[in-house]
């Protein structure tokens, strides 16, 4: 991304960012129906709540394809599920077995009983809920640090700090491919279509391959620093980077191009997430709040306060509620404890 790029990306963010300024009444007669529509939701609902899940710091939560489940994973070396119960989440299982931290874990895109994890322990763990025991632990040549399960459910994507990326079949556990990459690999997704793989690097750019031939298709510079973070949109039409730069850039998925940034975050972006509907971009860093920005025109919706950085952010699959984690300290006994808990954001007020 050009320095021009992002000066004009920065102008738009500022325009968006006077809402609430002395303009605010005429920026407001132009938001959209569906933003309105949203606010007044919120503002209705604008509870976040805290549930206990770990003895130190979260750095991954992700819903389960049907969102009845939450699971989290930490730096205390387990992953815990819990179940989604009207407005409130109830512990189900704590799940052992890794050597060192679980950096990051994700659910199979549709069998909702199945999550894996990825740990510095060099493995990875196929977990079912059902029976609450490692299906598959699977041994990996470093220390990782990403993951990712295919749109059609057949492969998982690992990527470790050595950046080297290992395809490995879901149903023999077995790898079937694996790519060394001469620079820094941050997270790595496949697109909604499975044909195109994914990653962003340290240069700030963002590089796809084909798939499954791994072949390269493109590098695109999409930031002027590390790019971090990349999601796509559960309708296919967008994905979206976030990075060093404090900037998050929304990507057309057909044309390759960036179609708008959104720049109210100070910090580097760590963690994004499409809603549902894919109307709904959620974004956060080391910034005391998380940003909720409508996808088509980039105005604020939402900021969803917090106390200390925050880690990651997963919208619930059918509904607008948003979990996420922070670097929460256990303040009420030792203010270096880490709480590690997990919250959620859109409960009713009165629940």
């Amino acid at each position: 991304m050009t320095s021009r790029k992002r000066d004009l990306c920065r102008r738009k963010g500022k325009r968006v960012n006077e809402l609430g300024s002395a303009e605010s009444g005429s920026v407001a007669m132009a938001l959209s129906p569906y933003v309105l529509a949203m606010q007044e939701l919120f503002r209705a609902n604008t509870r976040s709540r805290e549930f206990p899940a770990h003895g130190a710091k979260v750095h991954s939560v992700a819903w389960s394809c049907c969102g009845s489940r939450l699971a989290s994973g930490s730096f205390d070396k387990t992953a815990s599920v819990f179940v989604l119960d009207k407005d409130r989440l109830v512990k189900e299982n704590n799940y052992r077995g890794h050597n060192d931290s679980v950096d990051q874990l994700c659910w199979h895109p549709t069998n909702p009983h199945l999550f894996v994890t990825a740990s510095g322990d060099k493995t990875i763990r196929i977990w079912d809920v059902r029976t609450t025991k490692c299906i598959a632990p699977v041994n990996t040549k470093g220390e990782n640090i990403n993951i990712c399960w295919s749109p059609d459910g057949q492969t998982i994507a690992v990527g470790n700090k050595d950046d080297v990326v290992t395809f490995i079949d879901a149903k023999t556990y077995r790898s079937k491919a694996e790519e060394q990459f001469k620079f820094e690999v941050n997270e790595i997704s496949w697109n909604n279509d499975n044909n195109m793989f994914f990653l962003t690097n340290g240069n700030g750019c963002i590089n796809i391959l084909s798939y499954p031939e791994l072949k390269p298709i493109q590098s695109i510079n999409a930031h002027p620093s590390n790019c971090i973070c990349i999601k796509f949109d559960p309708m296919g039409k967008y994905f979206a980077t976030g990075s060093a730069d404090a900037l998050v850039s929304l990507w057309d998925v057909d044309e390759l191009v960036c179609v708008r940034c959104f720049s109210r975050l100070d910090w580097p972006v760590r963690t994004l997430s499409f809603s549902h509907d894919g109307k709904m971009l959620a974004s956060a860093s080391e910034d005391h709040f998380i940003d909720i920005a409508e996808v088509e025109t980039g105005e604020k919706l939402w900021e969803v306060q917090c106390e200390s950085p925050t880690f990651t952010v997963a919208w619930h699959p059918k509904r607008p509620l948003l979990a996420f984690a922070c670097d929460d300290k256990d303040g009420k006994y030792d203010s270096s404890r880490e709480a590690g808990t997990v919250k959620l954001f859109g409960l009713p007020n009165d629940s």
